[in-house]
């Protein structure tokens, strides 16, 4: 039986949390500016990432890329398109599965970097690959999508059932909604002036 701190270890880095923590990094780290590596640092500390983090602006810019490569797998329409991409990412930017405790300061589980020392890029690389893999596999679509909001276009997971997600958020479901009565209103009110 697990101990309480493999338990809470295990919860902190399990496939969705880590897949939660791959949407935000792709977020943070695509946008521009470039963000400060203390944020990214911070950001990792939110989503369990043992500290203290000193990343240098060389670790987020091997972090950006590595992001840029993933945003690719939320932008795909289709479940098979999804798994090409991520295909190409697990030969192209992973190692061979393997598993870890980190010297005895983790329980084990699995890595798909070249080593507990790789850089953050690869790790997150490797990381995110894994998680939104197992996503695909279980739920057979895409693990996630990109915010239709022409002013967002954040990435978001597409996780549990229901209806296709098209938003990352309800805030630009609403402003979508609200700006499409606007529109329809006011092309409404300019039909209905007599010249």
């Amino acid at each position: 039986m697990s101990s309480p701190s493999n338990d809470d270890w295990s919860t902190r880095h399990s496939v969705r949390a880590t897949a939660r923590r791959t949407a935000a990094l792709v977020n943070a780290l695509t946008a521009e500016p470039a963000p400060d590596p203390a944020a990214i640092a911070g950001l990792l500390l939110d989503h369990g990432e043992s500290g203290p983090l000193e990343l240098t602006a060389d670790d987020v810019a091997g972090m950006r890329t590595a992001a840029l490569r993933l945003r690719e797998v939320f932008a795909a329409g289709h479940v098979d398109e999804a798994a090409g991409v991520l295909n190409r990412l697990l030969r192209e930017g992973t190692g061979p599965l393997r598993l870890s405790s980190h010297d005895g300061r983790s329980p084990w589980h699995p890595h798909l970097d070249s080593d507990d020392e790789a850089p953050w890029g690869e790790w997150l690389l490797a990381s995110s690959c894994m998680a939104l893999t197992v996503l695909l596999w279980e739920g057979q679509r895409p693990p996630g999508g990109l915010c239709s909001s022409p002013s967002c276009g954040d990435v978001f997971l597409t996780v549990g059932s229901g209806p296709e997600r098209r938003y990352c958020s309800r805030r630009c479901a609403t402003r979508e909604r609200v700006a499409a009565h606007r529109r329809a209103k006011a092309k409404a009110g300019a039909g209905s002036r007599t010249p």
